[in-house]
């Protein structure tokens, strides 16, 4: 890493190294060419994950989880990100906003997702509006005390069918100072309710084996215990998950560029044509140089917002930051390392192909580049009422 730890961080390290080592890395072809985590690999992946104390180590301590604040999981999802998503997505870490469950959706959510007797979704994406969170068409109308939900969500990723998803739907329109916005807000769906459609969808290149559901709602009637935190403030506590989720993308980024530059070091550095290694030419060598430089200060770039995060004053436009940068760094440094590969980079019998497409995902999910830089600006120009 090129960032200093702590002790107990540089022990805890240890203990995410050991176990990729053990129960990860050695089924990585096998997932990619099946395009599937066999069930009882999973669950023995998550059961393991149990045994060593990484299974749901975001949460805090009075809800079970493992307690880790934002720095020692940045240490845990940097190191996450060396390998596939299909199979360090069953370590789970149960998102934060089932911390806003009161009464018996503690019980019935919270509890079961931190033990792993549960798995959620977060259903946010829509076929029509992806980026475009206010084009949302699901909706939510009042029946009595009840609610009526319609409508669809797509590219909902998750390692396996879930039990519930946190579903973010418009339940009306408030008036602002910038004019009309529709009030969005989050529920808890069980799956098998009536109307409620959960199916696997499309089959994505990157992480292949990782799985994006379809997600439809005719008419699914929800009871008021079924909304999760306040109508009308599903965005607000989606932020709050946006945000962190941003800054690990970044983390895992800085992880897997940090093997992908291991690869094509010793690639470069082995690798003889006219007589030399092919890192002592510049054309080579200068892309590893570029590499470094890129990776060490997306190392501090995410260290910033961690730190930012830890001392509760981290806003979007860091998170943006992140995320921009770290995943179009990763980017660079796998295709740069193909390149240093040649013709033996696409090929399947070396892992950097596989690395390659599983980096071109992370400039798309949780916000594209392009929404990131809007962020970005738009932080740059409010404050001069542009």
């Amino acid at each position: 890493m090129n960032t200093a730890v702590s002790y107990e961080n540089e022990l805890l390290l240890k203990t995410v190294q050991s176990f990729l080592e053990a129960e990860i890395y050695p089924h990585e072809e096998e997932v990619d060419r099946a395009g599937e985590v066999p069930l009882e690999l999973g669950h023995q992946i998550e059961q393991r994950s149990k045994e060593v104390g990484l299974f749901a180590s975001n949460l805090p301590e009075h809800v079970g989880g493992g307690g880790l604040n934002y720095t020692a999981m940045s240490v845990v999802e940097r190191e996450y990100g060396k390998t596939s998503h299909a199979l360090h997505s069953w370590i789970a870490r149960p998102t934060e906003l089932l911390l806003a469950c009161e009464g018996d959706q503690i019980a019935r959510y919270l509890d079961p997702c931190v033990t792993g007797e549960k798995r959620e979704l977060f259903a946010l994406t829509e076929p029509e509006a992806g980026s475009d969170v206010m084009g949302m068409k699901t909706n939510a109308r009042r029946d009595g005390d009840d609610w009526i939900l319609n409508g669809s969500k797509h590219f909902i990723s998750g390692p396996i069918m879930p039990d519930f998803a946190i579903v973010f739907a418009a339940t009306g329109i408030d008036e602002t100072p910038r004019g009309p916005r529709k009030r969005v807000t989050a529920f808890l769906v069980d799956v098998g309710l009536p109307g409620f459609d959960c199916s696997e969808g499309h089959k994505c290149v990157s992480y292949r084996g990782y799985k994006t559901f379809q997600l439809s709602f005719n008419n699914v009637r929800l009871g008021p215990d079924q909304i999760l935190g306040e109508e009308g403030r599903g965005l607000e506590l989606s932020g709050k998950w946006l945000g962190m989720g941003r800054i690990w993308v970044g983390a895992t980024c800085c992880g897997k560029a940090e093997r992908i530059l291991e690869m094509g070091t010793d690639w470069a550095a082995n690798r003889k044509q006219f007589g030399k290694p092919i890192g002592s030419f510049q054309a080579t060598g200068f892309r590893l140089a570029d590499a470094a430089i890129g990776l060490r200060t997306a190392d501090l770039l995410v260290a910033d917002a961690v730190k930012r995060a830890d001392e509760g004053r981290m806003e979007d436009m860091d998170a943006a930051m992140v995320k921009v940068y770290c995943s179009e760094m990763l980017n660079k440094v796998a295709d740069d390392t193909v390149q240093i590969f040649g013709g033996m980079g696409l090929m399947e019998e070396l892992p950097i192909q596989r690395l390659w497409r599983d980096s071109r995902l992370e400039r798309i999910w949780d916000g594209t580049s392009e929404i990131q830089r809007h962020i970005i600006t738009r932080a740059i120009l409010r404050p001069l009422g542009a």
